[in-house]
């Protein structure tokens, strides 16, 4: 999911150091990590540019608690590999935070380490607030939740806000390539077509092709009727002509010169901005960049093009309570601001990067205004969306699938070569 930026996903290396470092702690240690012992500890990924919108999330909590010290660090850091992997290696050194979070790309594998407290009494305790929460939401993020969250059938996570993947694109680049704006049901073909008027009439690439496993792969993979996993992702399927096609299709992109070629210092938002780019795909992380380079009046949002079916990964946050920590009461109220309508309500207010679980929340103004038409589309996604696939070795895993995926991108080899290569060693490390 979850999700502030989200994320040049999980492309760290050395996946095996960061389980291996969650390993070593088991669930021991003396709690609070670098926190005082009157303070809650909470440590999240949060870039400079959004660490004032968190800090004001911060202040809203202290005013209605203030009891409750706060004591809240965000790693800047740019995906969400890197994170788990200096944040299990302060947990293997003794410093545990009482909460911290966690994305679905870790949350399966921080699970099955036994550092997490089960919040099962928890939410019994608070039914009401809980059934008023589940209430407001789309019933798939309750159950993959359930379903990919935990390995023993305990709670560790409440599905929190999220990103589904939709294309962003250029209302302006659109009106002068005479092209119509595309619709919810368009196709590989209408895009396709688009990109080549859009070049031929105006010289701006129609679509910014890359490597990103979540952002770039799995909606081309999706909207082809397939996946690189199996549903319990336990079995890769890199090789399936499927995503052989996608990957073929997205090449001649690239070949084509309708695409940049991959890598460099092209920045897609300012492309886009500034007429150079027809098309990216995102899911609410852009909007920062848009709004500071005043072009959200001339983006438009719609659903991925279909080739078989609609599909859009989605990835979620969770905020579980270490096992260690000292302070799971203050912990378990802070939890119950983040999904509260009126914590939901401020971070949207704010101009969070991430989509709030709340239906009532995305489908509000404050989450609505001064962002692009169409923006209800990623909401709305949930309906056909499927998890990020997320193994114990999601580090790894992402890699080869990135490594592999460029390999045709960049013409260094033909895509049955380059994925089945890359199935091969998926196979290896599930």
């Amino acid at each position: 999911m979850a999700l502030l930026s989200r994320r040049r996903f999980l492309q760290a290396t050395g996946g095996t150091a960061m389980a291996a470092a969650l390993a070593g702690c088991g669930g021991g240690g003396s709690g609070g990590g670098g926190a005082s012992s009157k303070e809650l500890s909470f440590v999240y990924m949060g870039t400079a540019e959004q660490q004032a919108t968190w800090n004001k999330l911060f202040a809203k909590f202290s005013e209605q608690h203030p009891e409750i010290k706060l004591k809240a660090e965000g790693i800047p850091l740019s995906n969400w590999g890197d994170f788990f992997n200096k944040l299990s290696t302060r947990i293997a050194g003794g410093q545990v935070p009482d909460v911290i979070q966690i994305a679905t790309e870790g949350q399966r594998l921080f699970a099955s380490k036994g550092l997490l407290a089960p919040l099962d009494d928890y939410i019994k305790k608070d039914q009401s607030t809980i059934d008023e929460y589940y209430a407001d939401m789309d019933p798939n993020l309750i159950e993959w939740d359930k379903k990919y969250a935990s390995t023993d059938g305990k709670t560790y996570y409440l599905p929190g806000e999220f990103n589904t993947m939709c294309m962003w694109y250029s209302k302006d680049l659109f009106a002068k390539a005479g092209v119509p704006a595309p619709t919810p049901k368009w196709t590989w073909d209408d895009f396709r077509h688009a990109c080549e008027q859009i070049k031929a009439k105006t010289g701006a690439f129609g679509y910014a092709a890359g490597p990103e496993y979540f952002a770039a792969i799995m909606p081309w993979l999706l909207t082809n009727g397939t996946s690189s996993f199996s549903e319990d992702w336990s079995k890769p399927t890199y090789d399936d002509p499927r995503v052989i096609e996608a990957a073929e299709f997205n090449r001649k992109l690239v070949a084509d010169k309708l695409s940049p070629p991959p890598g460099g210092t092209f920045d897609a938002t300012t492309a886009a901005a500034q007429g150079k780019l027809a098309m990216f795909g995102g899911g609410r992380w852009p909007i920062i960049s848009i709004r500071n380079l005043k072009a959200t009046a001339k983006m438009g949002i719609v659903p991925w093009p279909v080739k078989v079916q609609q599909g859009s990964p989605v990835g979620w946050n969770g905020y579980p309570i270490l096992k260690a920590s000292k302070k799971k009461d203050d912990a378990w109220t802070f939890i119950k601001f983040l999904i509260s309508k009126e914590g939901s309500s401020t971070f949207a207010q704010l101009g969070g990067t991430i989509v709030p679980a709340r239906k009532s929340i995305a489908n509000s103004q404050s989450f609505l205004e001064d962002a692009p038409s169409g923006t209800e589309y990623l909401y709305q996604a949930l309906s056909y969306a499927t998890p990020i696939p997320s193994p114990d070795k999601g580090a790894a895993v992402q890699k080869v699938i990135e490594d592999g995926w460029k390999q045709v991108l960049t013409g260094n080899a033909a895509a049955a070569d380059a994925l089945g290569k890359a199935q091969t060693t998926l196979e290896g490390l599930v």
